[in-house]
């Protein structure tokens, strides 16, 4: 498996080695940049690259610009954000765009392999305080449901409170399946009523609303 990792700082490129070299099950090669026109280059000698860790700091152009540019050239490319600032804003731009995590500078090593395991599997990192962040929890005001309130509340069923923990787990369609012995297309008929139930629109913003009725996965589960 091969990485890219960009970020000007050299710490952080050393530190993010020795922590890529510790993802179970994973022989890991890690190439470098330290801007984006690197970046760039780095990407088209090694077209075999299967994750961009990417720094949102760089020196020489806008990290969400350069997010948006490597998801439109290469859609193939997973690409997970990396910052040392992780406000909602920030996050729920960096996924809309199409990053499949977002990894704060200041997790522990811990968190962040955990992080990087969960974007290999298929699923989709989220820094856990933004789901308990204040501002997300305003989101409650706009929404007919409410706190604690159960799938009956919702008007989802069972069985889609069971896709909804999953999503809030970070579970990808296809590993929902996998879990649930579901069918795509029947999976994909259960986000659609979980996304149109929480008033979301995609499924990041419904992963943020479900925290913010304090909907955790164990109880979403339940």
């Amino acid at each position: 498996m091969k990485v890219l990792v960009v970020d000007d700082h050299v710490l952080i490129r050393e530190a993010l080695r020795g922590i890529l070299r510790e993802l179970k099950g994973k022989a890991t090669i890690i190439i470098e940049a330290q801007d984006s026109r690197h970046a760039e280059r780095q990407i088209e000698q090694h077209a075999d690259v299967e994750l961009v860790v990417l720094d949102l700091g760089l020196p020489d152009r806008d990290g969400f610009a350069v997010l948006a540019e490597l998801r439109e050239r290469h859609p193939t490319v997973p690409v997970v954000v990396l910052s040392a600032y992780h406000d909602r804003e920030r996050v729920t731009r960096a996924l809309k765009l199409g990053a499949l995590g977002f990894i704060p500078k200041s997790a522990q090593r811990e968190v962040m392999l955990s992080a990087f395991n969960l974007v290999f599997s298929g699923g989709i990192h989220i820094p856990p305080q933004i789901l308990r962040a204040d501002t997300a929890r305003q989101r409650q005001v706009e929404l007919a449901p409410t706190k604690d309130q159960g799938s009956a509340d919702l008007g989802l069923s069972e069985r889609q409170m069971e896709v909804l923990a999953l999503m809030m787990e970070g579970k990808s369609n296809k590993a929902i399946c996998r879990v649930l012995g579901l069918a795509e297309a029947t999976v994909k008929i259960h986000v659609s009523a979980i996304l149109k139930a929480l008033r979301a629109a995609n499924r990041t913003e419904a992963v943020i609303t479900a925290g913010a009725l304090g909907l955790g996965p164990d109880k979403a589960g339940n």
